[in-house]
């Protein structure tokens, strides 16, 4: 996990020592989280200790006659998109996230964040990668390199950038090559655990059956072999504000007919449309789910993500797509690699 501790600072603290703490912050976001035997009590800035000097309050005093001592907070676990879009708008840098005790145990700094979503992300990685032999006989799929590192780590740092840190991966074929190259994700600021099938195939979501506890009541599911910049934040929010049980998201396909298509009633036509293009949305292998229905997937069973979509959907629960507008590619076949090695010299991430 990230280090916050530059940013912690007791309340017994004299403002001057305060003052030096805080030039030492210079060049990055020039806020003190006070707290009290790990509590905390306020925040501090040089703004805060200007006003109050102005005041009349001596520089000898401690910072708990400077703090400012109701700021905003994220609660653990318990924060919802409505309160990061709140964040936004008041254009906060550092916001503190506190356990049900007020303890900090995370602190998000904004100008390197794209948002902080409260969910947990699961990437599948237990594929044999087959089509993309030989590449794959000695390296598992997830880590052949595109660009300056791996497909997989593409997608842990973009999944990173909206504040996500708890992650899970699945593996299986090589997973202890994945397993040796992101540890327990500390090098990262995240923190990651593995889902190993040991050795038994479950399908592209029954390894999901191994997750003895969901501790976010919504999760983010996509494959391991995607190269794409997709809005994490804004797939979410479409999923909250359409209250889905499940989003899938869609990649478009075109389909262009070469010939003039007829739309008859009988023998008869009843009108014709030259050469027409037909779009069609596929599933891209990126959900976002409530744990809940993880419940669906049988223990240690071959399950496909479509068997569990095709179970919500039969128990009319509200199962929507959401079309990607983003870069978005697939690397499943050569052509797909070589394609991810090109463009990811002109894709902005």
């Amino acid at each position: 996990m990230v280090d916050y501790s530059t940013y912690v600072i007791s309340i017994d603290t004299k403002v001057k020592t305060a003052l030096q703490r805080l030039n030492s912050l210079s060049g990055g976001a020039m806020t003190l989280f006070v707290v009290k035997k790990n509590k905390l009590q306020g925040t501090l800035t040089d703004g805060d200790i200007r006003r109050a000097l102005l005041k009349g309050k001596s520089i000898d005093s401690t910072v708990d006659k400077f703090m400012f001592r109701t700021p905003f907070v994220l609660v653990n676990k318990n924060f919802s998109l409505v309160d990061i879009q709140k964040i936004k708008k008041k254009n906060l840098v550092l916001v503190p996230i506190v356990n049900q005790q007020n303890e900090i145990v995370r602190v998000i700094d904004f100008s390197k964040k794209k948002s902080v979503l409260p969910v947990r992300a699961i990437i599948m990685a237990g594929g044999k990668g087959t089509r993309l032999k030989p590449l794959t006989n000695l390296t598992p799929k997830p880590l052949l390199p595109v660009g300056n590192k791996p497909i997989i780590e593409h997608n842990i740092d973009r999944l990173s950038s909206y504040g996500i840190n708890h992650i899970s991966i699945t593996i299986n074929y090589l997973g202890n090559k994945i397993v040796e190259y992101f540890g327990e994700g500390r090098h990262k600021g995240i923190e990651i655990e593995y889902i190993d099938e040991k050795g038994k195939y479950l399908g592209t979501i029954g390894s999901l059956s191994l997750i003895k506890k969901f501790d976010f009541p919504d999760l983010l599911i996509m494959n391991s072999d995607l190269f794409t910049n997709v809005d994490f934040e804004d797939m979410y929010k479409y999923f909250k504000d359409k209250n889905a049980d499940m989003l899938i998201a869609a990649a478009p396909y075109s389909v262009k007919v070469p010939y003039a298509v007829l739309k008859t009633e009988g023998d008869e036509i009843i009108s014709f449309q030259e050469k027409p293009t037909y779009t069609y949305y596929s599933n891209a292998g990126i959900y976002f789910i409530k744990s809940n229905h993880l419940k669906n997937i049988p223990q240690s069973e071959f399950y496909n993500a479509t068997d569990l979509i095709e179970k919500l959907i039969g128990e009319n629960k509200k199962v929507i797509y959401y079309p990607i507008v983003n870069y978005w590619l697939d690397i499943g076949k050569h052509e797909d690699y070589e394609k991810a090695q090109e463009d990811v010299k002109h894709i902005q991430f």
